[in-house]
């Protein structure tokens, strides 16, 4: 298999998205590999996301639109995962190699696409990979920041072998961790391709606010299961960021409220066993994903 030769397709989960969701249909009209079939789903926009997306429809055989009621609200961890399954069911395409999960606040390079797909041949352990994001504060472009086996969720491409292997995405928050764990767990690399980079129009955590992004970090933490030594140590980091001491009491706020309000974990102990081992290597100086 080559580059070019490569099937595959892509679903994007998008609410109120009017502003952004142009771009990102330029952008994968442009790509010099056109995916089988791109199925976007408008999760209850109250704006005109959807004339947005049924219009791209009319004008691309290859793009289909599906819409959803609006629930009322922006549902918290689930509510992406559940709009996203909304469009990977209705997929006409089930004999692709890989399968993008895409944001549509997004703009990329025409070769972004191609390119990716070079890279995954280069390694066949590659699993799950996908670009790196970045964005713009004060004329000035910033990078966002995380591990490399981490991939950001709104770009994340996944080897039709690896999606198989991990049993899809976990329906909940954390899923965009719970993934990655997974399929290190079971032998396959994860990877942000850093020399391949996307403008992230909306970036990650500004739906919520800074107080509250980093609360729902907190709380995604718990649900992923990860260590409380972690956690502190994550938080203690933070303390040197700024807004100094806000974003290290909303992590712990986020993690402990989770704790205290029972937030249902992940259902899997040999993957929370694998991740604190990992985690706690990390802390040790051991060999671990976390770098």
């Amino acid at each position: 298999m080559t580059a070019m030769n490569t099937t595959y397709a892509v679903v994007t989960p998008v609410r109120d998205e009017e502003s952004y969701l142009p771009l990102t249909i330029e952008s994968m009209v442009r790509q010099t590999i056109l995916p089988q079939q791109w199925i976007i789903v408008n999760d209850g926009s109250k704006d005109g996301t959807a004339s947005i997306i049924d219009e791209a429809a009319r004008r691309h055989s290859w793009i289909r639109a599906v819409h959803r009621q609006d629930r009322g609200f922006r549902k918290w961890g689930a509510g992406i995962i559940e709009a996203f399954y909304d469009g990977f069911n209705q997929l006409a395409c089930q004999d692709w190699d890989f399968m993008c999960k895409l944001d549509g606040d997004l703009s990329f390079e025409p070769d972004y696409f191609e390119s990716a797909f070079k890279r995954f041949q280069q390694n066949s352990r590659i699993g799950i990979g996908g670009g790196v994001l970045y964005h713009h504060e004060d004329e000035k472009v910033v990078f966002e920041k995380h591990p490399v086996f981490h991939v950001r969720g709104g770009v994340k491409i996944y080897r039709r072998a690896c999606w198989d292997a991990i049993d899809g995405l976990w329906v909940g928050p954390g899923s965009d961790t719970v993934d990655e764990v997974k399929a290190n767990m079971l032998g396959w690399t994860t990877t942000s391709f850093t020399d391949l980079h996307l403008h992230h129009h909306r970036f990650t955590g500004a739906s919520w606010g800074r107080w509250g992004g980093l609360v729902k970090d907190g709380k995604i933490d718990y649900v992923s299961g990860y260590h409380p030594l972690f956690l502190a140590a994550k938080s203690m980091v933070r303390l040197f960021r700024s807004p100094y001491l806000l974003c290290s009491f909303a992590l712990v706020y986020g993690y402990v409220s989770a704790h205290l309000q029972r937030t249902p974990r992940v259902d899997d102990p040999k993957l929370i066993r694998y991740l604190r081992q990992q985690q706690l290597a990390r802390l040790f100086g051991g060999q671990t994903i976390w770098k």
